[in-house]
């Protein structure tokens, strides 16, 4: 799969990728792939970025997209997401647990096992699942965002996972190893090199005028 250059693309591709890469200081390598596709790239921004607004909270987003992760085997996404929950004030020891489906916060608990549960079960979970969200305190728009991010994951896993886009964040181990056949045709890749101190957080509202 080509790596869009940001130099290189042209059109609504390149006005993306413009705006990602002065977000991130560079330009991951997922949204080089993804720019592949000027629809692709614009569904994908704009859905974080209308996630980034909503009410789940960038900790609870990032905790949520490294075990949706790790559940599908995404090397890419668990090391992106697991940078990124640092980034939003999330402990390793806290993105860890998230990885493996657990918190000590009830609230967080209950939307991890949710979400692990749309995951392995593609989506066929059952009205005292739900009912267990709402014990924990979550109404219908935030039952409705948290699938929402499980789904826009779920687009990222399959993208990194089925194309093999080189990683370019620091790694972090599956619970499960990658089958060794998969990871021997995975591309190396030069670690992202941001400019700035610190990336910046997907989930997370942008400044208004931004897209």
């Amino acid at each position: 799969m080509t790596l869009i250059d940001p130099q290189d693309a042209t059109g609504e591709a390149k006005s993306l990728l413009s705006e990602i890469t002065a977000a991130f200081g560079a330009t991951p390598a997922m949204f080089k792939a993804v720019a592949n596709s000027s629809a692709a790239l614009k569904m994908m921004w704009a859905g974080f970025g209308a996630l980034g607004g909503g009410r789940l909270g960038a900790k609870l987003g990032e905790q949520i997209a490294v075990l949706v992760a790790d559940r599908n085997g995404c090397e890419y996404c668990l090391a992106a997401h697991t940078a990124l929950g640092r980034k939003a004030g999330v402990s390793a020891e806290h993105m860890s647990h998230a990885q493996a489906g657990h918190s000590a916060d009830p609230r967080t608990d209950a939307a991890l096992g949710f979400a692990a549960k749309l995951v392995e079960n593609r989506a066929h979970v059952t009205d005292s699942d739900v009912e267990t969200l709402r014990k924990a305190g979550f109404d219908d728009e935030e039952i409705v965002e948290l699938v929402a991010h499980v789904a826009l994951n779920l687009f990222t896993n399959y993208l990194n996972v089925a194309l093999s886009v080189p990683i370019d964040f620091p790694k972090v181990a599956l619970r499960k190893p990658t089958d060794p056949k998969r990871a021997a045709g995975r591309r190396p890749a030069a670690p992202l090199r941001c400019p700035r101190e610190e990336l910046p957080v997907l989930f997370h509202p942008r400044p208004e005028g931004k897209r």
